[in-house]
């Protein structure tokens, strides 16, 4: 089964998002997702142009030397645009191989590991009784576990809240909005948040927080440390990774799981993170670290040090991306929880999924390959909208980590 095209779409329903279908010359094609936030066409250029071409004639089948060919096959290797663009492709060669086989792909990954795959939501508040209101309503849903992101006395915006209700979709604006940052409120104040929210909705529900890279080392330790008797699932992110031995301070400091990787993109960037467990659950998208076949190197990197998976699940990485984590979920076994921050409704105008969300966990369903469809003629209802995300500035105006 010879690949005989390679096609890029870019649309807006509800949000951007670049989407790759791999054609083969005996009908059966893939689907992939390559959506980067906010440099969505850096990564379309990389397919158009420098991709697709190599790719037309090869034989689709073989998955991991296509892979090998478009990552060691150039000299320029890793990167958020070049993994992204062969994350794609990786996962639109596995949607058609397990086509093919006529299977679920999860089957062909080694089958299941776990009958459902558990799932964290989103809930925030601008103060801690409406968040309160949110994580209630979660649990109602049946989820098990929660994100918090609350409101800071202060400031007039933060990450993860959105005023007055509504859906929280950062990437708001042509040109990137500048928020204030401060701290010593934060730190101040989030504990104390956790507290409260823990006395209202009891210990069965596991609560997560998303520090967002702003913290040093020393401000990380000590916010983990605040934050153990109210048991946290997890602190993720909380300080830039770029530093990768800070973690380990983190780590001495405090009993607070710790979640990054979201960021990541390739094995070299937690491989030592992995060996000297500075981290619980590795955070890692599909769709930005390589595809199905880096990941899988990856969980069986972690398994052998008790860290966990749990892969990037926001808005901004497509159903395509979604579906690819939850069969990459259901077979590896080490899997720890999946984010689902569900989608804008125009989304399910483009695409048509058979997974599906029941009581907090998620399933990716019995449909060959990877069970998503991607409706072309969505792509002139929702052109390209260019769409930033915010930055972040001290009080004192310094540029901070958003």
């Amino acid at each position: 089964m010879k690949i005989s095209a390679v096609k890029v779409f870019v649309c807006c329903p509800g949000r951007n998002y670049v989407t790759v279908r791999v054609e083969t010359d005996e009908g059966i094609y893939g689907l992939g997702d390559a959506t980067l936030n906010g440099r969505e066409k850096s990564v379309v250029s990389y397919l158009q142009d420098h991709v697709a071409p190599c790719l037309i004639g090869r034989d689709a089948g073989r998955i991991e030397d296509i892979w090998q060919y478009l990552y060691r096959g150039v000299y320029w290797r890793r990167g958020p645009v070049t993994m992204a663009a062969i994350g794609a492709i990786d996962v639109a060669l596995w949607d058609i191989k397990a086509k093919a086989a006529g299977m679920p792909l999860y089957q062909l990954l080694g089958g299941a590991c776990r009958d459902r795959v558990r799932a964290y939501c989103h809930a925030f508040g601008e103060d801690a009784s409406r968040l309160v209101d949110t994580v209630q309503a979660a649990m109602e849903d049946g989820f098990t576990a929660v994100r918090l992101q609350s409101g800071i006395r202060g400031l007039e915006e933060i990450y993860g809240v959105v005023k007055n209700g509504g859906r929280y979709e950062p990437a708001d604006a042509s040109l990137p909005r500048e928020m204030v940052w401060d701290t010593a409120a934060y730190m101040n104040q989030m504990p104390a948040v956790f507290e409260f929210v823990r006395k209202a909705v009891g210990e069965d529900v596991a609560l997560l927080h998303d520090v967002h890279h702003r913290l040093s080392p020393m401000e990380a330790a000590r916010f983990g440390k605040d934050l153990e008797p109210y048991r946290p699932f997890w602190m993720e992110d909380p300080l830039p990774c770029e530093d990768q031995d800070a973690l380990s301070l983190v780590r001495a400091h405090t009993t607070t799981p710790i979640a990054v990787g979201e960021v990541f993109n390739s094995i070299h960037d937690c491989n030592r993170l992995i060996a000297n467990q500075q981290l619980d659950y590795l955070r890692v998208a599909v769709s930005h670290g390589g595809g199905i076949t880096a990941l899988r190197r990856m969980a069986a990197a972690a398994d052998l040090h008790h860290v966990r998976m749990a892969c990037h699940g926001p808005s901004d990485v497509s159903p395509v991306a979604m579906a690819a984590s939850l069969h990459f979920d259901l077979s590896i076994h080490n899997f720890g929880i999946q984010e689902f921050m569900g989608y804008p409704p125009e989304t399910k105008d483009a695409f048509t999924c058979s997974y599906a969300l029941t009581d907090g966990f998620l399933h990716p369903g019995e449909v060959p390959g990877l069970g998503v469809t991607f409706h072309e003629e969505t792509v002139e209802r929702y052109p390209y909208k260019r769409a930033y995300l915010p930055v972040t500035r001290l009080r004192d105006g310094t540029l901070w980590d958003w």
